[in-house]
C-alpha cells in the first residue's frame, strides 16, 4: 500500500483511540468509583475534566502544529494521550484521576486537529474524499464501540484495561508516524499569538464545557449559565480582538469562503442532531426499555456497522451526484431515520430498531465524510492549519450542544407530562427536536454552487482550479 493511502489509516486509528476513550468510561463509571472510593456522580467531573481540557487547547493546534511540524506534534499528542492513560490506570484518588483526564484531554485536542492536518497536506486534494471516509469512522465508531467495550472489560477483566489498552496502540501509532508521514513543514509561520489563544481558548471551553453539562445535573444551574455566559463574553471579546489581528487562531475570515461556511455551519447544524443521538439512544434503551448497558451497546453498534458500510461508497457517490446534491438529499434522510427513532417503544421489534439503525449510519457517515472534505476545497496552503483548528471547534461545539438540546428536550417533556421518573416515552419529543436541528443543514447546503468541491469530487476534471497533481496510487 503506498505512503500517501497508509497517512489517512494511520492517523484513523489513532483518532479511533481518542474518539472511543472520550466514552468508554461512561458504562464503567460505577466501578471506577467504587475503587477510588468516591460517588459515579463525582466521577462525572472525569468525563468533562477532558471534554474542558479538550475544547481550551483545540485553537492552539494550529499555531503548534505550523511552528513544530505537524507529524511532530501529531506524534507528540501520541504520546501525551498515552501519558494521560497510564495515569488514569495507576489513578489512587478522584483528584488523581481527574488530572489525569485533563493530560488525556491535551493530547486529544491536538491529535484530532493536527491529525487532520497531517492528512491535507500530505494527500493530493482529488483522494481527499478516501482519505476522509477513513478519518471519519473513528469519530462515528467511537461513541457506539466505547460504551459496551467498557462495559466488557469492566465486566469480564478490570477497569483499569480501558486505559492500559492504549498504550500498544499509542506505541504502534508513534512508529508509524514516524515510518510513513512525511516532515511536511508549513512554508510561513505567523508570530504567537498569547492574547488571542486564552480568549478563544476560555470562550471555547466556557461555551463547549457549560452546554455539554446543561440538563444532565451534574452542577448547579447558576455555574452552568456562568460557564455558558463566561465562554460567550470571551468568544465575543476574542472576535472584537480577532478583527486587528493579521493572523488570529480562529480565524472568522474563513467564513467568506463559500464551501468552508458550508461544511462548517452546515456540518454544525447536522451534527446538533447526530450528536444527540449517542446520548439519547442509550438512555433510552436503559431507562425506558429496561436493557443493561451492554445490551444497549450492543443495540447502538448497528449504527457503527453503517458507518463502516459507508466508506467504500463515499467516493463513487459524491463523484456521480456531486458534493450539493448529497449533502441535501442526504441530510434530508439521515434526518428521518433520526426521527424514526421517536417511534421506537418497548414493544417495537429488536430487529427493527438495528435495520433503522444500521441504515441511518450508513447515511449519517457519507454526510460526515462529504462535509468534512468540502471544508478543504476552496482552503489555500497557508490557510490549511488554522482551517483544521476552526472546523475542529466548531465539530466540538455541535457535538456539545446535540447533548445539551437532547437533555433539555428530556427534561422538558418530564416536566410537562408531570411524572417523576424518566420512561420511553419520554424520549420521543427529544429525537424529533434535533432531527428537525439536522435537516435545517439541508437549507445551508443548497446555498452552495453547483459544482462546489468539484475538483475534489472528480466530476470535472479539467476544473479551473485543477491542479497538475496526479491521482495517488
Amino acid at each position: 500500500m503506498p505512503h500517501h493511502r497508509l497517512v489517512p489509516l494511520i492517523v484513523a486509528v489513532a483518532l479511533f483511540m481518542e474518539n472511543m476513550d472520550s466514552t468508554v468510561i461512561a458504562t464503567s463509571l460505577p466501578a471506577i468509583a467504587a475503587d477510588l472510593g468516591t460517588s459515579p456522580l463525582a466521577l462525572k467531573l472525569a468525563m468533562t475534566s477532558y471534554l474542558l481540557s479538550l475544547a481550551i487547547f483545540i485553537p492552539a493546534s494550529g499555531w503548534t502544529a505550523d511552528r513544530f511540524g505537524a507529524r511532530n506534534v501529531f506524534a507528540v499528542a501520541i504520546a501525551v494521550f498515552i501519558l494521560g492513560s497510564i495515569g488514569c490506570a495507576f489513578a489512587g484518588s478522584l483528584e488523581g484521576f481527574v488530572v489525569a483526564r485533563i493530560v488525556q484531554g491535551m493530547g486529544g485536542a491536538m491529535m484530532t486537529p493536527v491529525g487532520r492536518l497531517v492528512v491535507v497536506r500530505t494527500v493530493d486534494k482529488r483522494d481527499f474524499v478516501h482519505a476522509m471516509a477513513w478519518l471519519t469512522t473513528p469519530a462515528l465508531l467511537g461513541p457506539v464501540v466505547g460504551p459496551p467495550l467498557g462495559g466488557f472489560i469492566t465486566t469480564y477483566a478490570s477497569w483499569h484495561w480501558i486505559f492500559i489498552i492504549n498504550v500498544p496502540i499509542g506505541l504502534a501509532g508513534i512508529c508509524l508516524v514516524a515510518r510513513y508521514i512525511d516532515p511536511v513543514r508549513a512554508e510561513h509561520i505567523e508570530p504567537f499569538d498569547g492574547v488571542g489563544m486564552l480568549l478563544a481558548g476560555l470562550g471555547v471551553a466556557g461555551l463547549a464545557f457549560g452546554l455539554s453539562v446543561a440538563g444532565l445535573d451534574l452542577l448547579p444551574w447558576w455555574l452552568v449559565a456562568a460557564l455558558i455566559g463566561g465562554g460567550a463574553v470571551c468568544m465575543t471579546a476574542y472576535l472584537l480582538y480577532a478583527r486587528r489581528i493579521k493572523a488570529p487562531v480562529l480565524d472568522f475570515a474563513l467564513f467568506r469562503i463559500p464551501t468552508f461556511y458550508a461544511s462548517v455551519v452546515g456540518g454544525f447544524l447536522f451534527r446538533v442532531g447526530i450528536g444527540a443521538l449517542p446520548f439519547l439512544l442509550p438512555l433510552m434503551l436503559q431507562t425506558g426499555f429496561g436493557l443493561n448497558p451492554f445490551q444497549s451497546g450492543l443495540v447502538t453498534f448497528a449504527a457503527a456497522v453503517g458507518a463502516i458500510g459507508m466508506k467504500a461508497f463515499a467516493g463513487p457517490l459524491i463523484k456521480r451526484f456531486g458534493f450539493r446534491k448529497i449533502l441535501v438529499s442526504n441530510a434530508l434522510i439521515a434526518s428521518v431515520f433520526l426521527v424514526a427513532c421517536a417511534a421506537f417503544t418497548p414493544a417495537t421489534p429488536m430487529p427493527l430498531i438495528v435495520i433503522v439503525l444500521l441504515v441511518g449510519g450508513f447515511f449519517r457517515s457519507l454526510q460526515f465524510t462529504a462535509s468534512n472534505t468540502l471544508a478543504y476545497a476552496d482552503i489555500d496552503t497557508r490557510q490549511m492549519s488554522r482551517a483544521t483548528a476552526m472546523a475542529s471547534v466548531g465539530q466540538q461545539l455541535s457535538l456539545a450542544t446535540g447533548v445539551a438540546i437532547g437533555a433539555f428536550a428530556v427534561e422538558m417533556t418530564l416536566n410537562w407530562s408531570g411524572g417523576t421518573e424518566i420512561t420511553a416515552s419520554d424520549f420521543a419529543p427529544a429525537f424529533v427536536v434535533v432531527a428537525v436541528i439536522s435537516a435545517m443543514s439541508a437549507v445551508i447546503f443548497a446555498r452552495m454552487p453547483a459544482d462546489a468541491g468539484a475538483i475534489m469530487s472528480g466530476r470535472t476534471a479539467g476544473a479551473p482550479q485543477d491542479t497538475s497533481d496526479n491521482r495517488m496510487g
